[in-house]
C-alpha cells in the first residue's frame, strides 16, 4: 500500500503539468473525460487565494460569473464548509427570465480544491426536483502565470453530458472567466 500510494503520488505533478500544459495561454478549453465527464481548464491571471475567493465570496462571484451580457445574479449563496448548501440564481434584466443551481459542498480544502452537487433549478421548478444532478470538483493550482482552473463534472451519463455541452456552457465559462481577471486584478 505504501508504494502504490507512493508511486501514484509522484505522478502528480506529471498530471499538473499535463495540465497547466493544456491550459496555458488559451481560453477556456473543454476535454472528454470517460462515457460521463467533462473537464474545463483555463489559467487565469491571479493568485490562488484571490481566484479562491472569486469562487467562494458571494460579492465577488456577483460581479463575474454572470454569463452573457445583459444578465445578473440576484441570488449568491455560497457553501463554506462540508455539507452546506448553495444557491445561485442569474437573471435576464431585460426579460426578467430566470434560472439557477443549487447543491452541497461535499469536500472542501481551501485554497485549492472545492467539490460540490449541482441541481439546475427554474422558477417552475424551485428545488430541481427530478432534475439530473452533477458533481463537480473545483481544482485550483498555482502555474506560471497565473492559477490553472480545472472543473471536472461528472454528469449522469453521456447523453446528459452533450445536452449540457451544447448550451454553450465552455463559452459562458469563458466570458466568466474573462470577468474573472478583470475582478481579482
Amino acid at each position: 500500500m505504501v508504494e502504490g500510494t507512493k508511486a501514484a503520488m509522484s505522478q502528480i505533478d506529471d498530471v499538473l503539468a499535463d495540465l497547466a500544459s493544456f491550459a496555458a495561454g488559451r481560453a477556456a478549453e473543454l476535454q472528454l473525460v470517460g462515457e460521463n465527464q467533462a473537464r474545463v481548464a483555463r489559467v487565469v491571471r491571479g493568485s490562488v487565494d484571490q481566484v479562491w475567493a472569486a469562487h467562494t465570496e458571494a460579492e465577488i462571484l456577483q460581479q463575474w460569473q454572470l454569463g452573457p451580457d445583459g444578465w445578473s445574479m440576484p441570488v449568491c449563496i455560497t457553501g463554506t464548509n462540508v455539507g452546506d448548501t448553495y444557491r445561485s440564481e442569474w437573471q435576464n434584466d431585460e426579460t426578467g427570465e430566470r434560472f439557477g443551481f443549487t447543491g452541497e459542498v461535499t469536500e472542501i480544502s481551501a485554497p485549492n480544491r472545492l467539490v460540490t452537487t449541482e441541481t439546475m433549478i427554474s422558477p417552475d421548478n424551485a428545488e430541481g426536483a427530478g432534475n439530473p444532478e452533477t458533481l463537480n470538483e473545483l481544482t485550483l493550482t498555482p502555474v506560471e502565470g497565473g492559477t490553472l482552473v480545472s472543473y471536472l463534472i461528472t454528469y449522469p451519463d453521456a447523453e446528459v453530458r452533450e445536452q449540457v455541452i451544447a448550451t454553450g456552457m465552455v463559452s459562458g465559462m469563458e466570458d466568466g472567466y474573462v470577468r474573472l481577471e478583470s475582478v481579482v486584478l
